[in-house]
């Protein structure tokens, strides 16, 4: 191992001038590295590729492109893992940083993307441009195509989060950042980001409950793979969690040797902002975010004795992440309003649903409604129903607390369960590309029926005229704009899948920043 990693390190650190290859042609080798649904099934069936190959194929692929593990201390990365809030809690920290420290570059890793794979790598808040994306990702892709020698267990070419987790260190280092916010793609101990020697701090976000009945492990378990990020001499920063999990996290902050285990206390002057992002969950992330920026500022001997100067509350209010609990105003079409969160667990569906019926959002405060409509879609058509149930049930529940006249089971006028696939011809936007869903279901839509299917069971009064099974993102957004014709305006929520809101916010031409 040694021997080949002083090989790979002997070449000259990506020195090849700057591609004529485009954007386009960046993402269609990008998703050359998909895993496709046959591929999954085969993984799923023999229990998975042992991850404990993980870290050192990374640590060999970052070889590869000219990079010791060490040359990564220079990102000075925040490194933030959990099962729900990692992304939100990032876009606090990020925009904290750039408010508090705005001559600071700073970069931000997250995964995964709404419309465009360049949003994962920012700097300074702005997605990489796609000259930008396309100089880095072929640099790094070149480099790999021309090194073939490989340890035994290791693949030619890195899988596609691996990949793109390689293209941001190499953004961040060829751009000199002062400061990383490194989001965890999945686990911890085994993830691809988890190869940063000494990160400044870490940070771990609330332990999903549900996510221990969809992986089938055990809580312990779970908080195992997240304090995997602990590393020795490093601040490790938590929220409050269930007692299992935080004895496992305490625990691995003793056998990893951080510096310290804190779990954050609550800021009291937290909950008189108003954050950039909504919903009641935000408020602990927020509250996370501020610890990290604090334990980030103090490893710099920049920290002062108030906790929320003017800098950081300014960074609250503006912090901003697409697709989570967020309302865009149709540009084209003022009678419809689009609510969209990519909530996909039954946690963050109980938060959409929390933040969604509720006054001046899925509520008219004028008591004026036109039609309001759910498209959804999840992986599994099975799993779905469950989802569905949870998103009945606390309907129900908002609806009964904030008194209201209306039931949970007539609160949407229309459902439409659509595939992921952008546009009416079958095909998906580039960046939008999914190969995990096999064929044959797509062509029968076979999840959407289940969906469908549950739906009416669970609302036997519910119009089996109103329930549509659609095979595009696009067939989903003309009928939206048809009901606001027929009614006169449009609340539609969009729910279930990231991949999905991105969809609709490509169809529909949601016009914002991201």
């Amino acid at each position: 191992m040694r021997a080949i990693s002083r090989l790979f390190w002997s070449y000259p650190r990506l020195a090849r001038p700057m591609s004529t290859r485009t954007y386009r042609d960046a993402v269609d080798s990008l998703n050359s590295l998909q895993t496709n649904a046959a591929a999954l099934e085969i993984v799923r069936a023999s229990g998975g590729r042992s991850s404990a190959f993980a870290i050192p194929e990374m640590i060999e692929y970052l070889g590869v492109i000219g990079y010791r593990p060490a040359d990564l201390n220079a990102l000075n990365a925040i490194h933030i893992t959990g099962t729900k809030g990692k992304g939100s809690t990032s876009a606090f920290t990020d925009s904290i940083l750039r408010e508090t420290h705005p001559e600071w570059t700073t970069g931000l890793y997250t995964s995964p993307h709404l419309v465009a794979v360049r949003e994962r790598i920012r700097i300074n808040g702005k997605p990489l441009s796609e000259e930008v994306f396309a100089k880095y990702f072929f640099e790094v892709w070149d480099r790999i195509n021309e090194n073939k020698t490989r340890l035994e267990t290791t693949p030619d070419k890195p899988g596609y989060f691996r990949f793109m987790t390689l293209v941001a260190f190499h953004t961040f280092l060829s751009l000199k950042v002062d400061v990383t916010i490194l989001e965890v793609g999945v686990g911890g101990t085994h993830d691809s980001t988890n190869i940063v020697p000494r990160p400044v701090v870490t940070g771990i976000t609330a332990l999903g409950i549900d996510h221990v009945n969809v992986l089938g492990k055990t809580l312990a378990e779970i908080a195992w793979q997240k304090g995997g990020i602990f590393k020795e001499g490093v601040p490790a920063l938590t929220v409050n969690q269930p007692l299992e999990g935080l004895d496992v996290l305490r625990q691995q902050a003793k056998d990893l040797k951080s510096s310290e285990f804190t779990v954050v206390s609550v800021i009291p002057r937290l909950s008189e902002i108003k954050l950039g992002l909504a919903g009641v969950h935000q408020v602990q992330n927020a509250n996370l975010a501020v610890h990290l920026v604090r334990s980030f500022l103090h490893s710099r001997g920049s920290i002062s004795d108030e906790v929320l100067t003017d800098g950081f509350v300014r960074g609250l209010e503006n912090a901003r992440w697409p697709g989570r609990c967020q309302t865009v105003q149709d540009p084209a079409f003022s009678n419809t309003t689009w609510y969209l969160d990519g909530a996909h667990t039954l946690e963050s569906l109980e938060c959409c649903i929390q933040w969604f019926v509720s006054p001046g959002v899925g509520l008219p405060e004028d008591g004026k409604q036109g039609t309001r409509v759910l498209i959804f879609n999840c992986t599994s058509g099975r799993s779905g129903a469950t989802f569905l149930e949870s998103i009945h049930t606390h309907t129900a529940k908002r609806l009964e607390l904030l008194n209201s006249d209306e039931t949970a089971s007539s609160f949407f006028n229309h459902v439409i369960f659509c595939t992921n696939v952008t546009y009416a011809d079958g095909n998906f936007k580039g960046d939008l590309t999914t190969l995990a869903i096999p064929e044959a279901d797509l062509a029968r839509l076979k999840t959407q029926h289940q969906l469908s299917e549950a739906w009416s069971a669970l609302i036997p009064t519910f119009p089996a005229a109103n329930i549509h099974v659609l095979p595009s993102i696009e067939h989903s957004v003309k009928l939206v704009r048809q009901l606001e014709s027929d009614s006169g305006s449009a609340t539609v929520l969009v729910a279930g899948s990231l991949h999905l809101v991105g969809g609709v916010i490509e169809v529909a031409d949601l016009s914002f920043s991201l």
